[in-house]
């Protein structure tokens, strides 16, 4: 296991289609749950939830984007739809993070939202410290109504990210960040 420090300056993300099998054990995968779930939590709201994509279930997300992506683009092309359907196929895991907010006196919607960022964040680096790459994304599903229902979500519920994790089939190049003259203040 990478020293912890070194994993945070040295992470980085792959695309889903540079990475391949194998994806995380049962037992490493309980483990990336876990640490997803150890957040901040005003309220202990437990503000998130997760939604596991393996094995065939990525195919059958697949034709729910794939039929849905058809219905509300008539003039998109076989092969566009063919995109939509292969969309989860292509990582060996993919965890959809669930933000779901409740009213509550004391603790906003923006802090529930901010701790479903910092379980995805949470989730991409307990995979990385397995040894996994991760791509955490969203796309039109992620926004879309229809698919959040054909996903099982509730009213209250929004999608913060699809994390798709497997092994590189590549070197990882890093891309340039910003210098922290540019983006620190001091008050």
């Amino acid at each position: 296991m990478p020293d912890a420090l070194e994993l945070l300056k040295t992470r980085r993300s792959l695309k889903p289609m540079e990475m391949t099998s194998p994806g995380p054990s049962a037992d490493e995968l309980d483990t990336i749950l876990t640490i997803g779930s150890r957040v901040p939590d005003h309220g202990k709201l437990s503000p998130w939830r997760f939604i596991v994509f393996e094995g065939d279930g990525r195919a059958r997300a697949g034709e729910i984007f794939a039929k849905i992506f058809a219905q509300k683009n008539p003039q998109a092309t076989p092969d566009q739809i063919e995109k939509e359907r292969t969309r989860f196929s292509q990582a060996p895991l993919v965890i959809a993070v669930v933000s779901k907010t409740v009213e509550h006196f004391k603790v906003p919607a923006w802090e529930q939202e901010l701790s479903a960022g910092a379980s995805a964040m949470n989730i991409v680096h307990a995979a990385t410290a397995l040894g996994y790459v991760c791509d955490w994304v969203t796309g039109w599903m992620a926004f879309d109504r229809d698919a959040m229902d054909a996903l099982g979500l509730a009213p209250n519920e929004k999608i913060a990210g699809f994390i798709h994790i497997g092994k590189a089939t590549k070197t990882i190049e890093d891309r340039p960040r910003p210098p922290l003259n540019e983006i620190v203040t001091r008050f």
